[in-house]
């Protein structure tokens, strides 16, 4: 009995977080499961999406890239700098493009520069994948990417079924990361990509703040999945940086999924 409710299934029983709302980084494409080759547009925004909170300002990222079937796609030239509007204020953030030819999987990569919380005294740098798809042909959504810290999607990011789980492994440097804290985001307001701004709220955050999920012992967490559009997960202070320019720093590792209701 212990053993099972150790699994990585039970292992993450959500918990009320003191947080009301959680920083998340987006790397954001409305689609992505694509049936065409073509541009595809991406919005990098440092935001509060649930609720359609508090936008803090980007810094000039570090890298931006894709990864396809092993090979990396510099896309640092893509990027633009824009401003992006939220509904109480609007800050620095930029948008950028990937190429997309071949059929199969694209692992999209976001490593920001550290951005100051001064609430709290600390930095927060959130490493950021998202994934699309071309042609319904699966590739290599499950390889680790070789980040400093990252969550490792063990069901395929881009199509989860409402209903249904998502369960991920995180890693520090290779290694699974235990009791690590996950806050996890719903994209209530999806970014209006040609207005630079908030889309409309399409729910509210649940009751007793931020949800949150724990890893195991084998850095696995799951999590059912209650709405369609995208869930973000987020794992606090997973990465092995911890200080930057003399300050605390929370190295994080982020991923974005896409969530279908089953017609």
């Amino acid at each position: 009995m212990k053993q099972f409710l150790s699994g990585a299934v039970l292992a993450v029983a959500l918990v009320a977080s003191t947080a009301a709302s959680a920083h998340f980084q987006l790397v954001y494409t409305p689609e992505v499961n694509l049936a065409k080759a073509g541009d595809v547009p991406f919005k990098l925004i440092f935001w509060h999406p649930f609720e359609n909170g508090h936008v803090m300002d980007m810094g000039a990222p570090a890298a931006f890239y894709a990864l396809y079937k092993g090979e990396k796609i510099d896309l640092m030239d893509s990027l633009k700098p824009i401003r992006f509007k939220g509904a109480s204020n609007e800050a620095d953030a930029f948008e950028g493009a990937l190429k997309v030819k071949r059929n199969g999987d694209y692992t999209v990569v976001l490593e920001p520069a550290p951005y100051y919380e001064g609430s709290e005294d600390i930095y927060i740098q959130q490493i950021t994948k998202s994934y699309i798809n071309k042609g319904m042909v699966p590739t290599d959504w499950h390889e680790p990417a070789g980040l400093k810290t990252e969550i490792v999607p063990l069901n395929k990011p881009t199509n989860i079924l409402t209903g249904s789980t998502f369960t991920g492994r995180v890693l520090s440097e290779g290694k699974p990361v235990a009791g690590t804290e996950l806050e996890i985001e719903y994209m209530s307001a999806e970014p209006d990509m040609v207005a630079n701004a908030a889309g409309k709220v399409t729910a509210e955050p649940a009751e007793g703040g931020t949800l949150s999920a724990i890893t195991d012992d084998n850095g696995v967490f799951t999590f059912g999945i209650p709405k369609a559009g995208f869930w973000g997960f987020a794992a606090l202070g997973s990465g092995p940086d911890t200080e930057y320019e003399g300050k605390d720093l929370s190295q994080d590792a982020v991923i974005w999924i896409r969530a279908y209701d089953l017609r």
